[in-house]
Order: structure tokens, then sequence, then C-alpha cells
């Protein structure tokens, strides 16, 4: 699990190529919202040890939150091959993440 999130986000195309199982999480470290979603995000991730796993510091002006239509922290966004499969937006259980984490890698 990724701990630190990226102050330089990723260009869209860059994420479009991603090969394989990935989850995006938008947010900022000061987020309460975010740092009480990390305990479940880190459960859930567990058994997905092959998901690669991208924190994005987000807010104004940052394109690649709003080419996702991020409005609220966490949003998590589930990509297969660069391709979202799921989004969940400030998830409050464990078994929805995991869930959604199935959907694109059913391991």
């Amino acid at each position: 699990m990724e701990t630190e999130y990226l102050a330089q986000e990723p260009a869209r195309a860059e994420v479009d190529a991603w090969a394989g199982p990935t989850l995006l999480e938008f947010g900022t470290g000061w987020c309460g919202w975010c740092r009480g979603a990390q305990p479940k995000i880190e459960q859930a991730l567990a058994p997905h040890p092959g998901v690669r796993h991208v924190k994005v510091e987000d807010g104004s002006g940052r394109r690649l939150g709003r080419s996702f239509a991020v409005k609220l922290w966490p949003t998590l966004v589930f990509l297969r091959d660069g391709q979202e499969v799921a989004k969940l937006v400030r998830p409050q259980e464990t078994s929805a993440i995991a869930q959604a984490l199935g959907q694109i890698d059913p391991s």
C-alpha cells in the first residue's frame, strides 16, 4: 500500500496506458476523510499484492482528478488496463473497497 500522495500527478495518457489492475486514490494528507479511510484501504488491498496503488494529491487546477470527475475526497478509481471499472467516493466500508478490487483483480 502506498502511503504518500504524489505531489506531481501523472498525465492522463500515462494512466490510460497502465497495464493490469490499479487503484488510483485522490485526496490529500490533511483531509480527515482521507486519513480515516486509510485503514480500510490497507485492509482491502492486503489480499491483492499485484494491484498498483497510486495516491494522487488532488486540488484546484489538478487535471487528472477533473478527468475522473473527482469532487470529494477520498475518491477511489479502480482501473484495469487503464480503463475505469469502478469508483468509490468516501468509502465507509472495507467490504465495498474489497468488492471493487475484486472487479479489477479477481485473484
